[in-house]
């Protein structure tokens, strides 16, 4: 994001109440028109379903400076997900149609959206393909390489810290939390490292050659 457009959001969100969400907190559920939108200071939020089967499906992570959810707002539509604090989070919530018009106002923080939302079409995109055609350990190493991308924290020795759980990677790439653990014990020890509650990516290079290998 352009510093002017962050400096830009802001200055127009701190002029409503900041909120603190712990998580496991629900923001907004399936069925709701909402008519605010959450601005994120701190933490990530997850928007997901649930199947019939009672499996948790997420579909994206916002973290800071994240708003949602847009579709929402512009199309005036019924919310069809749910949206709720990954880890504790702050917020500022604003009405739908102050939103609204202050991008309409504002060409660069439009601009700034947009590219955001087709650089998450993409990822989506991709997810796509591999539930279509991909294993289940290509499918697994999209979601570390996306997570990588996103999230990932750089450590001194140069490998990649992801505060990722097999019940989160389950959760994005629609396997089973046995599944997850049965392929990250393959590929343990060549390219990635499993911690508590976490997991290092040793080699993020071999690893994308071992999704693209796989399929």
């Amino acid at each position: 994001m352009h510093p002017d457009v962050a400096q830009k959001l802001e200055v127009f969100f701190s002029q409503y109440r900041l909120r603190r969400y712990s998580a496991g907190q629900v923001l907004i559920l399936n069925g709701d028109k909402s008519e605010f939108i959450y601005y994120i200071l701190r933490g990530k939020v997850k928007q997901y379903d649930v199947t019939y089967r009672g499996d948790e499906i997420i579909l994206h992570v916002f973290q800071p400076p994240a708003f949602f959810p847009m579709s929402q707002a512009i199309n005036k539509s019924v919310n069809s997900f749910i949206y709720e604090a990954e880890t504790d989070i702050e917020i500022r919530q604003a009405p739908s149609d102050d939103v609204i018009q202050f991008i309409h106002d504002n060409p660069d923080v439009m601009y700034d959206l947009l590219s955001r939302l087709y650089k998450g079409m993409d990822a989506i995109l991709g997810r796509t393909v591999q539930l279509m055609s991909g294993s289940a350990k290509t499918r697994l190493i999209y979601e570390l390489l996306e997570d990588a991308r996103r999230f990932g924290k750089t450590q001194k020795d140069g490998t990649l810290l992801l505060k990722i759980n097999e019940k989160e990677l389950g959760a994005r790439a629609g396997l089973s939390r046995e599944t997850v653990s049965r392929e990250l014990h393959k590929i343990k020890g060549e390219n990635i490292l499993l911690q508590n509650k976490s997991i290092v990516i040793q080699d993020l290079d071999a690893l994308k050659k071992q999704s693209e290998n796989s399929l």
